[in-house]
């Protein structure tokens, strides 16, 4: 291997970022945020898949990984590829599939779908998430965290923080989570507080995956059920 510690190599879909197993990680770190930050121009603001290899990453090492390249730079790492299943084709696939680009059998009539992403990672307090689409969080959000859509969002874990969706004033915006505790939700112009603290910290926990949305300009949070998804009105 070369002396460099990150080695960048593309392809039209995704990165393969080879990191070198002898330096300490936050000389990896570093030279990271600064390798992505000088081809920044190069990137753009595309979606992306990635790659990491040559070093044993854990889970949260990667995810500190792809929060120092999306700050160095305006690429969206829309998924993490294996090293073992990596190839241009591949990459091509998993971006299509999480950014809604692929076309499903089936699916011609459908005129009016709109493109999501991904956000891998929990949402700690003071932490605030915009996005101009929907959103699918692979992760927590906890209390004093903030999520504002101009879509959907979906938590896959636990809802505790406080939610904005519809932000351009769509009432027919839904939130759904695995486990709904929220602070405060918001469709479009109607509000929802939960209970106080204390009343917070003696309820019961319930996983029951929960979907919330606006009916008659009251919001509604429901077991999901197919009946449920099947009068959602998008």
């Amino acid at each position: 291997m070369s002396n460099q510690s990150v080695i960048i190599k593309s392809n039209r879909y995704g990165l393969n970022v080879v990191l070198d197993e002898q330096p300490d990680w936050d000389t990896i770190k570093k030279e990271v945020a600064e390798k992505f930050s000088a081809s920044a121009k190069f990137f753009g603001n595309a979606q992306m898949a990635l790659c990491f290899q040559g070093r044993s990453l854990s889970t949260a090492e990667e995810e500190e990984l792809v929060e120092v390249i999306e700050a160095s730079c305006q690429i969206q790492v829309v998924c993490l590829v294996d090293e073992n299943q990596v190839t241009e084709q591949t990459m091509k696939q998993a971006v299509e599939r999480q950014t809604g680009r692929a076309e499903a059998p089936g699916d011609h009539d459908l005129t009016n779908l709109q493109d999501g992403r991904f956000y891998k990672g929990t949402l700690r307090s003071g932490q605030v998430l915009e996005s101009e689409t929907s959103i699918i969080i692979l992760g927590d959000v906890n209390p004093g965290a903030r999520v504002v859509s101009k879509g959907n969002v979906i938590v896959l874990g636990a809802l505790k923080g406080n939610v904005f969706v519809g932000a351009a004033g769509n009432e027919r915006a839904f939130v759904a989570a695995l486990s709904m505790d929220p602070m405060q939700i918001r469709i479009g112009d109607v509000i929802a507080r939960s209970s106080d603290g204390a009343a917070r910290r003696k309820k019961k926990a319930d996983d029951t995956p929960k979907i919330a949305f606006v009916e008659d300009g009251n919001i509604y949070i429901e077991p999901i059920t197919k009946d449920v998804l099947n009068d959602i009105k998008l």
